[in-house]
Protein backbone atom coordinates (compact mmCIF):
# COMPACT_ATOMS: atom_id res chain seq x y z
CA UNK A 1 0.00 0.00 0.00
CA UNK A 2 1.32 3.44 -0.95
CA UNK A 3 -0.23 6.89 -0.59
CA UNK A 4 0.01 9.77 -3.05
CA UNK A 5 -1.82 13.03 -3.64
CA UNK A 6 -2.36 12.12 -7.30
CA UNK A 7 -1.60 9.10 -9.46
CA UNK A 8 -1.26 9.66 -13.20
CA UNK A 9 -2.17 6.56 -15.20
CA UNK A 10 -0.54 6.57 -18.62
CA UNK A 11 2.61 8.50 -19.52
CA UNK A 12 2.16 9.43 -23.12
CA UNK A 13 2.55 13.14 -23.76
CA UNK A 14 -0.65 14.04 -21.87
CA UNK A 15 0.13 12.03 -18.76
CA UNK A 16 3.77 13.09 -18.77
CA UNK A 17 2.81 16.75 -18.96
CA UNK A 18 0.31 16.33 -16.11
CA UNK A 19 2.89 14.49 -14.01
CA UNK A 20 5.41 17.30 -14.48
CA UNK A 21 2.88 20.01 -13.65
CA UNK A 22 1.73 18.23 -10.49
CA UNK A 23 5.28 17.56 -9.34
CA UNK A 24 6.42 21.13 -9.80
CA UNK A 25 3.43 22.26 -7.75
CA UNK A 26 4.86 20.21 -4.90
CA UNK A 27 2.37 17.34 -4.93
CA UNK A 28 3.25 13.76 -3.99
CA UNK A 29 2.63 12.23 -7.38
CA UNK A 30 3.12 8.86 -9.04
CA UNK A 31 3.13 8.15 -12.77
CA UNK A 32 2.46 4.64 -14.07
CA UNK A 33 3.18 3.52 -17.63
CA UNK A 34 2.53 0.08 -19.05
CA UNK A 35 5.21 0.33 -21.74
CA UNK A 36 8.48 2.24 -22.06
CA UNK A 37 8.30 6.04 -22.35
CA UNK A 38 7.93 7.10 -25.98
CA UNK A 39 6.56 3.67 -26.97
CA UNK A 40 4.90 3.03 -30.34
CA UNK A 41 1.64 1.43 -29.13
CA UNK A 42 -0.36 4.63 -28.60
CA UNK A 43 -0.68 8.17 -29.94
CA UNK A 44 2.46 10.04 -28.88
CA UNK A 45 5.24 8.61 -31.09
CA UNK A 46 6.41 9.11 -34.66
CA UNK A 47 9.22 11.70 -34.32
CA UNK A 48 7.17 14.86 -35.06
CA UNK A 49 3.83 16.52 -34.33
CA UNK A 50 2.33 19.68 -35.84
CA UNK A 51 1.78 22.89 -33.88
CA UNK A 52 -0.22 25.81 -35.28
CA UNK A 53 -2.25 28.75 -34.01
CA UNK A 54 -5.14 29.43 -36.39
CA UNK A 55 -7.09 26.26 -35.76
CA UNK A 56 -9.50 24.94 -38.37
CA UNK A 57 -11.07 22.49 -35.91
CA UNK A 58 -12.61 25.32 -33.82
CA UNK A 59 -11.55 28.87 -32.87
CA UNK A 60 -12.09 28.11 -29.17
CA UNK A 61 -8.82 26.16 -29.15
CA UNK A 62 -6.74 29.25 -29.90
CA UNK A 63 -6.48 30.58 -26.31
CA UNK A 64 -5.26 27.15 -25.23
CA UNK A 65 -2.74 27.19 -28.06
CA UNK A 66 -1.39 30.59 -27.07
CA UNK A 67 -0.73 29.21 -23.60
CA UNK A 68 0.70 25.99 -25.03
CA UNK A 69 3.25 27.90 -27.13
CA UNK A 70 4.45 29.77 -24.05
CA UNK A 71 4.68 26.58 -22.01
CA UNK A 72 6.58 24.72 -24.73
CA UNK A 73 9.18 27.50 -24.63
CA UNK A 74 9.35 27.23 -20.84
CA UNK A 75 9.80 23.48 -21.16
CA UNK A 76 12.62 23.94 -23.66
CA UNK A 77 14.40 26.30 -21.29
CA UNK A 78 13.97 23.96 -18.32
CA UNK A 79 15.06 20.91 -20.34
CA UNK A 80 17.96 22.68 -22.03
CA UNK A 81 17.07 21.53 -25.55
CA UNK A 82 15.01 22.60 -28.55
CA UNK A 83 11.66 20.87 -29.00
CA UNK A 84 9.55 23.33 -31.02
CA UNK A 85 10.73 24.13 -34.56
CA UNK A 86 9.06 27.04 -36.36
CA UNK A 87 8.91 26.34 -40.09
CA UNK A 88 5.63 28.02 -40.92
CA UNK A 89 2.60 25.96 -41.84
CA UNK A 90 0.77 25.88 -45.18
CA UNK A 91 -2.91 24.84 -45.12
CA UNK A 92 -4.07 24.20 -48.64
CA UNK A 93 -7.26 23.23 -50.44
CA UNK A 94 -10.24 24.57 -52.35
CA UNK A 95 -11.51 27.88 -50.96
CA UNK A 96 -14.68 26.19 -49.67
CA UNK A 97 -12.84 23.33 -47.96
CA UNK A 98 -13.23 22.72 -44.23
CA UNK A 99 -9.50 23.20 -43.75
CA UNK A 100 -9.22 26.59 -45.48
CA UNK A 101 -12.52 28.01 -44.26
CA UNK A 102 -11.89 26.90 -40.68
CA UNK A 103 -8.33 28.20 -40.58
CA UNK A 104 -9.36 31.59 -41.95
CA UNK A 105 -12.29 31.89 -39.54
CA UNK A 106 -9.99 31.17 -36.61
CA UNK A 107 -7.31 33.58 -37.87
CA UNK A 108 -9.80 36.40 -38.39
CA UNK A 109 -11.56 35.93 -35.05
CA UNK A 110 -8.31 35.96 -33.08
CA UNK A 111 -6.40 38.42 -35.32
CA UNK A 112 -3.63 35.93 -36.05
CA UNK A 113 -0.88 36.60 -38.60
CA UNK A 114 -1.47 34.79 -41.87
CA UNK A 115 -1.43 35.16 -45.65
CA UNK A 116 -4.01 33.86 -48.12
CA UNK A 117 -2.35 32.92 -51.42
CA UNK A 118 -3.67 31.67 -54.74
CA UNK A 119 -2.16 28.45 -56.08
CA UNK A 120 0.35 30.10 -58.48
CA UNK A 121 1.81 32.28 -55.73
CA UNK A 122 1.88 29.35 -53.30
CA UNK A 123 3.87 27.29 -55.81
CA UNK A 124 6.23 30.19 -56.47
CA UNK A 125 6.91 30.56 -52.75
CA UNK A 126 7.15 26.81 -52.09
CA UNK A 127 8.20 25.08 -55.34
CA UNK A 128 7.71 21.58 -53.92
CA UNK A 129 3.92 21.96 -54.26
CA UNK A 130 1.96 21.20 -57.44
CA UNK A 131 -1.56 22.52 -56.95
CA UNK A 132 -4.76 22.75 -59.01
CA UNK A 133 -5.30 26.34 -60.19
CA UNK A 134 -8.42 26.85 -58.05
CA UNK A 135 -6.69 25.86 -54.79
CA UNK A 136 -5.58 28.43 -52.23
CA UNK A 137 -3.21 28.27 -49.31
CA UNK A 138 -3.17 29.88 -45.88
CA UNK A 139 0.35 30.49 -44.60
CA UNK A 140 0.85 30.86 -40.86
CA UNK A 141 4.35 32.04 -39.92
CA UNK A 142 4.14 30.70 -36.34
CA UNK A 143 3.37 27.10 -37.32
CA UNK A 144 5.88 24.31 -37.10
CA UNK A 145 6.50 20.99 -35.42
CA UNK A 146 7.39 19.45 -32.09
CA UNK A 147 9.82 16.61 -31.57
CA UNK A 148 7.55 13.92 -30.18
CA UNK A 149 9.53 11.41 -28.14
CA UNK A 150 12.06 13.98 -26.85
CA UNK A 151 9.13 16.05 -25.54
CA UNK A 152 7.91 13.10 -23.47
CA UNK A 153 11.41 12.43 -22.18
CA UNK A 154 11.73 16.10 -21.18
CA UNK A 155 8.45 16.11 -19.25
CA UNK A 156 9.38 12.92 -17.41
CA UNK A 157 12.93 13.96 -16.59
CA UNK A 158 11.74 17.27 -15.17
CA UNK A 159 8.93 15.55 -13.26
CA UNK A 160 11.45 13.16 -11.75
CA UNK A 161 13.72 16.06 -10.81
CA UNK A 162 10.75 17.72 -9.09
CA UNK A 163 10.11 14.63 -6.96
CA UNK A 164 7.65 12.54 -8.97
CA UNK A 165 7.86 8.77 -8.73
CA UNK A 166 7.74 7.06 -12.13
CA UNK A 167 7.03 3.39 -12.72
CA UNK A 168 7.26 1.88 -16.19
CA UNK A 169 6.48 -1.64 -17.31
CA UNK A 170 3.59 -1.70 -14.85
CA UNK A 171 -0.03 -2.16 -15.91
CA UNK A 172 -2.98 -0.50 -14.19
CA UNK A 173 -5.65 -3.19 -13.78
CA UNK A 174 -8.39 -1.16 -12.10
CA UNK A 175 -9.20 2.35 -10.88
CA UNK A 176 -12.12 2.89 -8.54
CA UNK A 177 -13.30 5.58 -6.16
CA UNK A 178 -12.71 4.89 -2.49
CA UNK A 179 -14.32 7.44 -0.18
CA UNK A 180 -13.04 10.86 -1.21
CA UNK A 181 -10.01 9.30 -2.92
CA UNK A 182 -9.20 6.51 -5.36
CA UNK A 183 -7.78 3.02 -5.21
CA UNK A 184 -5.61 1.84 -8.08
CA UNK A 185 -4.73 -1.80 -8.60
CA UNK A 186 -1.72 -2.76 -10.70
CA UNK A 187 -0.24 -6.14 -11.44
CA UNK A 188 1.49 -6.24 -8.08
CA UNK A 189 0.20 -3.54 -5.77
CA UNK A 190 -2.76 -1.57 -4.47
CA UNK A 191 -2.25 2.18 -4.35
CA UNK A 192 -4.40 4.75 -2.56
CA UNK A 193 -4.39 8.37 -3.63
CA UNK A 194 -6.41 11.53 -3.31
CA UNK A 195 -7.08 11.70 -7.05
CA UNK A 196 -6.26 9.95 -10.30
CA UNK A 197 -5.63 11.32 -13.77
CA UNK A 198 -6.62 8.69 -16.31
CA UNK A 199 -4.58 9.39 -19.46
CA UNK A 200 -4.36 5.94 -20.98
CA UNK A 201 -5.43 6.87 -24.50
CA UNK A 202 -6.77 3.86 -26.42
CA UNK A 203 -7.27 1.90 -23.19
CA UNK A 204 -9.62 4.46 -21.61
CA UNK A 205 -12.83 2.53 -22.21
CA UNK A 206 -11.37 -0.84 -21.25
CA UNK A 207 -10.07 0.59 -17.97
CA UNK A 208 -13.28 2.55 -17.33
CA UNK A 209 -16.01 0.49 -19.04
CA UNK A 210 -18.78 2.55 -17.46
CA UNK A 211 -17.46 5.86 -18.84
CA UNK A 212 -20.42 7.63 -20.50
CA UNK A 213 -18.54 8.66 -23.62
CA UNK A 214 -18.57 7.15 -27.14
CA UNK A 215 -14.79 6.96 -27.51
CA UNK A 216 -13.57 5.01 -30.51
CA UNK A 217 -10.03 3.77 -31.20
CA UNK A 218 -8.90 3.99 -34.82
CA UNK A 219 -5.80 2.74 -36.59
CA UNK A 220 -3.58 5.30 -38.33
CA UNK A 221 -0.48 5.06 -40.50
CA UNK A 222 2.40 7.40 -41.27
CA UNK A 223 5.20 7.03 -43.79
CA UNK A 224 8.55 8.59 -44.58
CA UNK A 225 9.56 9.05 -48.24
CA UNK A 226 12.99 9.66 -49.73
CA UNK A 227 12.48 12.70 -52.02
CA UNK A 228 13.35 12.48 -55.70
CA UNK A 229 14.17 16.18 -55.60
CA UNK A 230 15.84 16.67 -52.23
CA UNK A 231 16.71 20.32 -52.90
CA UNK A 232 13.01 21.25 -52.74
CA UNK A 233 12.91 20.10 -49.12
CA UNK A 234 16.15 21.64 -47.91
CA UNK A 235 16.04 23.49 -44.56
CA UNK A 236 14.09 26.71 -44.86
CA UNK A 237 12.47 25.80 -48.19
CA UNK A 238 9.58 23.63 -47.08
CA UNK A 239 7.08 24.09 -44.22
CA UNK A 240 4.78 21.83 -42.30
CA UNK A 241 1.63 21.40 -44.40
CA UNK A 242 -1.97 20.22 -44.47
CA UNK A 243 -3.82 19.63 -47.76
CA UNK A 244 -7.52 18.89 -48.16
CA UNK A 245 -8.52 17.27 -51.44
CA UNK A 246 -10.67 14.49 -52.86
CA UNK A 247 -8.20 12.16 -51.11
CA UNK A 248 -9.06 13.57 -47.65
CA UNK A 249 -6.83 15.67 -45.41
CA UNK A 250 -3.14 14.83 -45.56
CA UNK A 251 -0.40 16.41 -43.49
CA UNK A 252 3.36 16.30 -43.50
CA UNK A 253 6.67 17.65 -42.32
CA UNK A 254 9.97 18.87 -43.68
CA UNK A 255 12.89 16.51 -43.12
CA UNK A 256 14.09 16.37 -39.52
CA UNK A 257 17.64 15.03 -39.69
CA UNK A 258 17.66 12.27 -42.29
CA UNK A 259 16.32 14.02 -45.40
CA UNK A 260 13.05 12.04 -45.44
CA UNK A 261 9.62 13.67 -45.77
CA UNK A 262 6.96 12.38 -43.37
CA UNK A 263 3.37 12.25 -44.66
CA UNK A 264 0.15 10.82 -43.22
CA UNK A 265 -3.57 10.92 -43.91
CA UNK A 266 -5.70 12.38 -41.11
CA UNK A 267 -8.08 9.61 -39.97
CA UNK A 268 -6.44 7.30 -42.56
CA UNK A 269 -8.95 4.47 -43.22
CA UNK A 270 -11.11 5.36 -40.19
CA UNK A 271 -10.83 1.73 -39.08
CA UNK A 272 -12.04 0.95 -35.55
CA UNK A 273 -9.64 -1.42 -33.77
CA UNK A 274 -8.81 -3.08 -30.47
CA UNK A 275 -5.59 -1.55 -29.09
CA UNK A 276 -4.52 -4.96 -27.82
CA UNK A 277 -4.73 -6.73 -31.16
CA UNK A 278 -4.73 -4.28 -34.09
CA UNK A 279 -2.53 -4.90 -37.13
CA UNK A 280 0.70 -2.96 -36.66
CA UNK A 281 2.13 -3.96 -40.02
CA UNK A 282 1.94 -1.48 -42.90
CA UNK A 283 0.08 -2.78 -45.93
CA UNK A 284 0.11 -1.78 -49.58
CA UNK A 285 -3.29 -0.19 -49.00
CA UNK A 286 -1.86 1.91 -46.18
CA UNK A 287 0.85 3.20 -48.49
CA UNK A 288 -1.67 3.83 -51.26
CA UNK A 289 -3.84 5.99 -49.01
CA UNK A 290 -0.85 8.12 -48.04
CA UNK A 291 0.91 8.23 -51.40
CA UNK A 292 -2.19 9.43 -53.25
CA UNK A 293 -1.64 12.97 -51.97
CA UNK A 294 2.16 12.80 -52.31
CA UNK A 295 1.92 11.89 -55.98
CA UNK A 296 -0.76 14.51 -56.65
CA UNK A 297 0.66 17.49 -54.78
CA UNK A 298 4.30 16.77 -53.86
CA UNK A 299 5.81 14.96 -56.84
CA UNK A 300 9.32 15.80 -55.68
CA UNK A 301 8.72 13.72 -52.55
CA UNK A 302 7.20 10.80 -54.41
CA UNK A 303 10.20 8.56 -53.88
CA UNK A 304 10.61 5.20 -52.25
CA UNK A 305 9.15 4.66 -48.79
CA UNK A 306 11.92 4.51 -46.22
CA UNK A 307 9.88 3.72 -43.11
CA UNK A 308 6.26 3.46 -42.02
CA UNK A 309 4.51 3.03 -38.67
CA UNK A 310 1.06 2.73 -37.21
CA UNK A 311 -0.40 4.78 -34.38
CA UNK A 312 -3.82 5.15 -32.79
CA UNK A 313 -6.40 7.89 -32.48
CA UNK A 314 -8.91 7.83 -29.63
CA UNK A 315 -11.77 9.87 -31.05
CA UNK A 316 -15.01 11.44 -29.96
CA UNK A 317 -17.74 11.73 -32.63
CA UNK A 318 -17.42 15.53 -32.74
CA UNK A 319 -13.62 15.44 -33.06
CA UNK A 320 -13.09 17.44 -29.86
CA UNK A 321 -11.08 16.40 -26.82
CA UNK A 322 -12.54 14.74 -23.75
CA UNK A 323 -11.42 16.31 -20.46
CA UNK A 324 -13.64 16.09 -17.40
CA UNK A 325 -14.15 14.72 -13.92
CA UNK A 326 -16.00 11.43 -13.73
CA UNK A 327 -19.67 11.87 -12.77
CA UNK A 328 -20.16 10.65 -9.22
CA UNK A 329 -16.40 10.42 -8.68
CA UNK A 330 -14.92 13.88 -9.30
CA UNK A 331 -11.56 12.75 -7.88
CA UNK A 332 -11.12 10.75 -11.09
CA UNK A 333 -10.13 12.97 -14.02
CA UNK A 334 -10.56 11.67 -17.54
CA UNK A 335 -7.98 12.95 -20.00
CA UNK A 336 -8.42 11.98 -23.63
CA UNK A 337 -7.28 15.06 -25.57
CA UNK A 338 -6.68 13.17 -28.77
CA UNK A 339 -9.16 12.80 -31.64
CA UNK A 340 -6.01 13.04 -33.74
CA UNK A 341 -4.88 16.58 -32.91
CA UNK A 342 -3.93 16.77 -29.24
CA UNK A 343 -0.14 16.54 -28.93
CA UNK A 344 0.52 20.24 -29.40
CA UNK A 345 -1.68 21.09 -26.40
CA UNK A 346 0.18 18.85 -23.94
CA UNK A 347 1.67 21.43 -21.56
CA UNK A 348 -1.55 23.44 -21.20
CA UNK A 349 -3.55 20.23 -20.82
CA UNK A 350 -1.07 19.32 -18.09
CA UNK A 351 -1.98 22.58 -16.33
CA UNK A 352 -5.69 21.86 -16.71
CA UNK A 353 -5.40 18.33 -15.35
CA UNK A 354 -3.34 19.51 -12.38
CA UNK A 355 -5.97 22.19 -11.68
CA UNK A 356 -8.78 19.61 -11.76
CA UNK A 357 -6.91 17.10 -9.63
CA UNK A 358 -5.95 19.64 -6.97
CA UNK A 359 -8.85 22.08 -6.83
CA UNK A 360 -11.63 20.59 -8.94
CA UNK A 361 -11.77 23.46 -11.43
CA UNK A 362 -9.61 25.35 -13.90
CA UNK A 363 -9.45 28.89 -15.21
CA UNK A 364 -8.95 27.57 -18.75
CA UNK A 365 -12.09 27.39 -20.87
CA UNK A 366 -12.80 23.70 -21.42
CA UNK A 367 -16.59 23.96 -21.51
CA UNK A 368 -16.91 22.26 -24.92
CA UNK A 369 -14.61 19.37 -23.90
CA UNK A 370 -16.68 17.78 -21.12
CA UNK A 371 -18.79 14.66 -20.79
CA UNK A 372 -22.06 16.60 -20.83
CA UNK A 373 -22.12 16.64 -24.61
CA UNK A 374 -22.34 12.82 -24.63
CA UNK A 375 -25.44 12.59 -22.46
Amino acid sequence: MADFDVVVCGLGVTGSAALYELARRGRRVLGIERFAPGHDRGSSHGLTRIIRLAYFEHPSYVPLLRRAYALWRELEQAAGRKLLHVTGVAEIGPPESTLVKGTLASAHLHDLPHELLAAPEMMRRIPAFRLPPHYVGVLQPDGGFLEAEPSIYAFLALANNAGAEIRTGETVRAIEPRGAGVRITTGGETIDAGAAVVAVGPWTKSLLPGLPAPLRVTRQAMAWFRPNEAELFAPGRFPVFLIESEHGIHYGFPPLNDGNVKVAKHHHGDETVNPESYDREISAEDERLIRAAVAAFLPGADGPPVEAKTCLYTVMPDGDFLIDRLPGAPQMIIASPCSGHGFKFAPVIGEILADLAIGGDTAHDIARLGLARSR
